[in-house]
């Protein structure tokens, strides 16, 4: 685990907010570390991710998948792009557009950062147990969407 706890005060340890925000920083500096040998951060991975399983995305749609603003979308392309793991390229429906791909070692890369990534929030939610952890991602998952 990343980091040193603390004990939750009790004036807190009902607070939604309170909770998820450590929840979040815990699991972040866990996967963090996790992802450290792969020269990756958990922004970057998100993107070789995307860019994997998807049809060839521009930088604008990328950003929109992932949630992040056009300039942030840029500045990780970039920093992608000086390191081997994507290439911009003209799209084959329309020239006029470039698209991002993963290389060769950008897929490799994160098939193995993937994995460690899992390994480290499965040891996260080990407190909770495989019922309590399929039951928390539902329930996030819902609320993240905002449908019952």
């Amino acid at each position: 685990m990343a980091g040193q706890q603390h004990p939750t005060p009790d004036v807190l340890s009902a607070r939604l907010g309170y909770l998820l925000k450590h929840a979040h920083a815990r699991l972040a500096g866990d996967v963090a570390e996790a992802l450290e040998p792969f020269g990756i951060d958990g922004h970057e991975l998100a993107v070789l991710v995307v860019i994997a399983g998807e049809d060839p995305l521009s930088q604008a749609e990328l950003a929109g998948r992932i949630g992040v603003d056009r300039s942030t979308m840029v500045t990780l392309v970039d920093g992608l792009e000086d390191v081997g793991l994507v290439e911009r390229r003209r799209s084959a429906q329309d020239r006029r557009r470039n698209v991002i791909v993963p290389t060769d070692e950008g897929r490799d890369r994160m098939r193995r950062a993937e994995e460690a990534r899992g390994r480290a929030e499965q040891a996260f939610l080990t407190p909770l147990g495989a019922g309590e952890a399929a039951v928390l991602r539902s329930a996030l998952r819902r609320l993240v969407s905002g449908e019952p």
